[in-house]
C-alpha cells in the first residue's frame, strides 16, 4: 500500500512523455525498450535517484540503468511536479538486468542494505512521498521473491532492535523517465549530491 495520499491534490500531468537521454552516458546502451532477449526489469526506489543509479549501473550483470518516477498517478511528470508530493510518484531507477548474471536475490540485497526501508515518506533528510522506499516488479516471481525478501529483513532488523518496513512493494505501472540531466548523473557531477544511508543490517538473502 502507497504511503501518498492522493486526495484532491494530483497534478494532471501531460499526455506527450518529457525528453530525456537516448543512451547510457557509462556504458553506451539505449536506456529504451527493446532490451536483449532474456533480461528482465525491476523498478526500485530508496530516496534520490542519483546514487542510487550509480550503486545499480557498477553491478555485474546489469545491462543498463535509467532514473525515474513511479507508483503514482501524473502521467508524464516532471522532476519539479515529483518534487511537490502531488504526483504520487517516488524516485525510482529502472534496472535492466541479465539473471543469468546478477539473480535478483543479490540485487534486492543490496537494496535493502543500502537505504533505511523504515522511514515511510522520507530517506534520512530528504524528506516527501517522492522518496519512500519501492520495489516495483515486472513479473509474479519478481512479486514473491520482493516479498520474501523483506520478510528475511525484517527479521534481521527486529534482531537489531530496527524499525519496521514501510516499502511500498507492487506490480510496476508505468516507469516515467526523469530529464535527461538526471540520467546517470553522478557521473556528470562526480562531487554531487549522493545521500545513500543503510542500517547496517546484512540482509539474509543472495
Amino acid at each position: 500500500m502507497s504511503l501518498f495520499n492522493s486526495a484532491n491534490r494530483v497534478l494532471p500531468g501531460r499526455e506527450t512523455p518529457i525528453s530525456t537521454s537516448e543512451v547510457h552516458a557509462i556504458n553506451g546502451h539505449s536506456l529504451h525498450p527493446p532490451f536483449p532477449s532474456g533480461h528482465e526489469e525491476i523498478v526500485l526506489g530508496m530516496g534520490c535517484f542519483w546514487g542510487v543509479e550509480r550503486l545499480f549501473w557498477q553491478l555485474p550483470g546489469v545491462y543498463v540503468t535509467a532514473a525515474g518516477y513511479a507508483g503514482g498517478e501524473t502521467p508524464n511528470p516532471t522532476y519539479e511536479e515529483t518534487c511537490t508530493g502531488r504526483t504520487g510518484h517516488t524516485e525510482v531507477v529502472r534496472v535492466i538486468y541479465d539473471p543469468q548474471q546478477a539473480d535478483l536475490e543479490t540485487l534486492l540485497q543490496v537494496f535493502w542494505e543500502q537505504h533505511d526501508p523504515t522511514q515511510g515518506n522520507r530517506q534520512g533528510n530528504d524528506i516527501g512521498s517522492q522518496y519512500r522506499s519501492a520495489i516495483f516488479t515486472t513479473s509474479q516471481a519478481q512479486y514473491e521473491t520482493a516479498q520474501r525478501s523483506a520478510e528475511a529483513f525484517q527479521q534481521a532488523l527486529d534482531k537489531a532492535g530496527k524499525g519496521r518496513i514501510t516499502t511500498e512493494i507492487k506490480p510496476l505501472d508505468t516507469f516515467y523517465y526523469a530529464e535527461a540531466y538526471h540520467q546517470q548523473y553522478l557521473d556528470k557531477n562526480p562531487n554531487g549530491y549522493c545521500g545513500l544511508k543503510g542500517t547496517g543490517v546484512t540482509c539474509p538473502i543472495g
